[in-house]
Parts: structure tokens; sequence; C-alpha cells
């Protein structure tokens, strides 16, 4: 099971500010914590529908994921409805009102519906399912799963580190010591040897009772790193991403952040982000399901173009990352991504051991 980091980091403050974010139309009565929005008209083609753990408002990650079922729907002249969650109630309700309205593919975001899935999956075993960035414990010939292989971009954001760290000591704050958790610490290390191979990594965590929203925790972890030498830092520690951003920038060191770009949240600050291309997930996992290909579990990365870094996406100068400025190191990293997608250079996956 793969786990968003970025939509962790930004679900508590998406539903404080719900009911004012530009585009959430919330739904009124006994469904109020839900919303519903409808692309496309009234149309003879198939329906694709899209239930989010969260509201989507200017989440960058939810957003892609409706940009792919959008983009699905036309390219099969169709329509798309898009049910957006607030809490495990809402989750719930839109889950089983989007069964009811048996489209031609569920699409649902995130490790929230795993469970729902497998329950609804048994109970209406014609009606098709594809969920992202997670998948359920048992397989389902109706339930198609799309999960990324995120260690393939935390090397490269790594490699860059070792490309730009003057202390020749880099690092990251991770949430838990798990080999799922450690996708985002250990190829970064791995990455930074490959570019300076003198280099020196070390991982801590933030962990407690509240390892994902511990944002004091996960900058005090940021600094005791930067105090012994570290200047490029991985942030991988969901909502604490933006302590471990605070420390970096208090201190002059670096960071890297998760699944969109979150340079935008300390320019001059994070370097480079590892993100996760949920749309292409969307579209392709759909294509899959009408392609007959259904009950599978497809893993993106950088070949699929499910996972990349900001730096190697279109409109880097614009992004305010601090890759924008180190064109020489770009190109290095793009060899070294061409290399894993040829399969001449392979990546370690924690998870897999």
């Amino acid at each position: 099971m793969s786990l968003s980091l970025y939509r962790r980091s930004r679900s508590r403050a998406l539903r404080l500010t719900a009911t004012v974010a530009g585009g959430v139309l919330l739904a009124t009565g006994c469904n109020a914590a839900a919303a519903k929005k409808e692309e496309g008209g009234k149309s003879a083609g198939p329906v694709f529908t899209l239930v989010t753990p969260d509201a989507v408002g200017q989440n960058e990650f939810l957003k892609l994921s409706v940009d792919g079922l959008k983009a699905a729907a036309k390219a099969h002249s169709g329509s798309s409805k898009v049910y957006e969650s607030t809490d495990v109630a809402s989750r719930q309700q839109n889950v089983q009102a989007a069964v009811d309205a048996e489209p031609k593919a569920i699409v649902l975001v995130g490790f929230e519906f795993a469970d729902l899935v497998a329950q609804q999956a048994e109970a209406h075993p014609e009606q098709q399912f594809l969920v992202v960035d997670a998948c359920t414990k048992q397989a389902y010939p109706n339930v198609s799963c799309a999960v990324f292989r995120e260690h393939e971009g935390v090397f490269l954001a790594g490699a860059e580190a070792g490309l730009l760290t003057k202390s020749g000591k880099v690092g990251a704050v991770d949430v838990l010591d798990t080999p799922q958790f450690r996708r985002y610490s250990d190829p970064f290390a791995a990455g930074a040897k490959r570019t300076a191979p003198a280099s020196e990594s070390t991982t801590r965590f933030v962990g407690g009772q509240s390892p994902f929203n511990d944002s004091a925790r996960a900058k005090e972890q940021a600094g005791s790193l930067i105090s012994a030498g570290t200047d490029q830092l991985m942030a991988a520690a969901a909502a604490g991403n933006y302590g471990v951003f605070e420390a970096a920038k208090a201190k002059g060191a670096f960071a890297y952040g998760v699944d969109v770009n979150q340079c935008v949240s300390a320019p001059g600050t994070v370097v480079d982000n590892v993100i996760k291309k949920t749309d292409v997930a969307v579209q392709k996992g759909i294509e899959q399901v009408l392609g007959g290909a259904g009950g599978q579990t497809v893993s993106y990365g950088l070949k699929e173009g499910g996972i990349s870094l900001t730096g190697l996406e279109p409109g880097v100068a614009e992004s305010q990352c601090v890759i924008a400025q180190h064109a020489p190191v770009l190109d290095q990293v793009k060899r070294l991504r061409d290399q894993i997608v040829s399969g001449e250079l392979k990546v370690d996956d924690p998870a897999a051991k």
C-alpha cells in the first residue's frame, strides 16, 4: 500500500477551509459533508466517477486526479462525476452513492477506501473499481489498483542532493521507521551516493502519537540533522514537512518535497519535489478497465510517467524551485532518469525487502 504524504499534510487545513475554497460546492441536507460535481452534461457515453478522501480545493494531488478523470471521459465521449468527502462518514456515503449510480468505473484515491472497496466489490461484482495510490488486501476481479514506485523519484532527488551538497552530508526526516516509508529515505541516500560517493546520510523519524501531523517534532529532527552538518534534507514527514522547511530556511539548508510542487511553500529553500502524477494513473487505469484488463495492479514509475520531479517537468522555471537555477544538475539527473527507464539502472525498493 502506498501513502500520499502530501495529502496527509494538507487534509486538516483543507477541512477548515473547504467552505470558502474556490470550486468546492458543499451539498446541503443530510449529506452536507459531501460535495458532488458533474462534468460533461448529459451524455450517451460512459460515466466515470471519482471519490476523493478530502475536499479537492487547492489540493494539487487530488486536482490531478480530477484532471485524469475528465481526460478519460473526454477520450470516450462520456461524462464525469466527482464526490468530494470530508470525513469518514461522507466517504462511506459517497462510495455508496457512486455504487448506486452504476457508472462505468468508480475511481477512489487513497488508502482510506481500501476496506470500503473490498466490501462493495464483493456485493457488486459487476461494478468496476479503480483504487489509486493504494490497494485492497485481497485481489478482486473487479478491482484494479494503481500504485507508485516513489523510490525511483526519491533516488533522483538524492542524486540532486549529492550534486548540490557543500558539506557532504545529506539526510531525511521520515514519518516512521517502516519499509514503506523508507522508500523516502533510503533511496535518497543511494541517489546521493551515486553522484557523490563520499557523501554521508542520516535519517531521523518523527514517530510518536501523531507522526503524520507533528510539525514541531519534524522541525526538531530536521534541526538536529542540520546542526550535525546536513545541508540537504528529504522531507517525508507529511504535515511535518512544513516544520522541516522552517528548520532548513532558518539555518540555510535545503529541502526536497513530495507528491506535488512544495517549492511554493518555501521558495529558495525547497530544491525539488518527488511528484506523483495521479492524472496519469487515473486515465491509464480507466483505459485498463475499459480494455478488459480489470482486476490487476499496475505500478507507475518513471517509465510510465507516473513518477517524476518538478525539475523534470515543463514549467520548472516558474516553479519557484531552487533546482531551476541549476541546469547542469538537471542534465545529469535526466541521464540517470533515462538509465532507470531503460532498465540499465535499478533502484532498490525498501518496501520489497
